[in-house]
């Protein structure tokens, strides 16, 4: 792995904020879909001060499926995309990174869907729920499941996800957008919706702002 890899437009050439998780049953998939608000245009950005990739980094090549992902995601982190799809208001990180995973190629089925928009939104269970998605990748065969010690496989585009109590659910979902460092010394960053953020630590997530969070990944082919 490079020394230093960047998400987004490659140089030189889109966290839950609550404890509870971001699960949605059948029930509550028929409130939310009619009580859906629409954000404004620009969220709130992240109080910890952000970090953006260094000037002078080396280009890495990326695939243009990967390159598209991305440009979608650090386009709509704040600025939501309620023209194509709906909101899931409080809990959209599923929403936000499934939305992204169709500009890289994934094709909607029976039970990974969504259509409509703004407050007028249905969608699956594993669309909108961090778990339903970890079961529906690991059902469907999609990706790869990789632990928090395996980060010299993770790559841009990949899934990230938080365990953030070890209960073995998943509380939160988002798109790796930046990596940086090699060996032991990888320091992996996401983009994503509720508690939006473009480039936050992987690190910082797990060890500031839910403590003893456990990181896990999806690594797409």
């Amino acid at each position: 792995m490079a020394a230093l890899v960047l998400g987004g437009i490659v140089v030189g050439a889109v966290a839950l904020a609550t404890s509870g998780g971001d699960q949605v049953t059948t029930a509550e998939s028929a409130n939310t879909a009619t009580s859906t608000a629409t954000p404004t245009a620009s969220a709130t950005p992240t109080a910890e001060p952000r970090q953006t990739p260094a000037a002078t980094a080396e280009p890495v090549a990326v695939d243009p499926a990967v390159q598209a992902q991305l440009n979608y995601a650090l386009a709509y982190w704040t600025d939501y995309n309620t023209d194509e799809y709906g909101v899931v208001t409080g809990t959209d990180c599923v929403n936000f990174t499934s939305q992204a995973l169709i500009e890289r190629g994934w094709i909607m089925d029976e039970a990974w869907y969504a259509s409509g928009t703004g407050s007028d939104f249905d969608f699956s269970s594993p669309w909108v729920s961090s778990t339903a998605f970890m079961n529906y990748v690991a059902d469907s065969g999609r990706a790869t499941a990789l632990t928090d010690d395996q980060r010299d496989q993770v790559k841009l585009g990949d899934v990230v996800q938080f365990d953030w109590d070890n209960s073995g659910d998943r509380d939160h979902t988002a798109i790796v957008s930046r990596i940086e460092g090699t060996g032991d010394d990888i320091e992996i960053f996401y983009v994503g919706h509720t508690d939006d953020t473009d480039y936050r630590s992987v690190d910082y997530a797990i060890t500031e702002k839910h403590p003893g969070g456990t990181a896990y990944y999806w690594s797409i082919p």
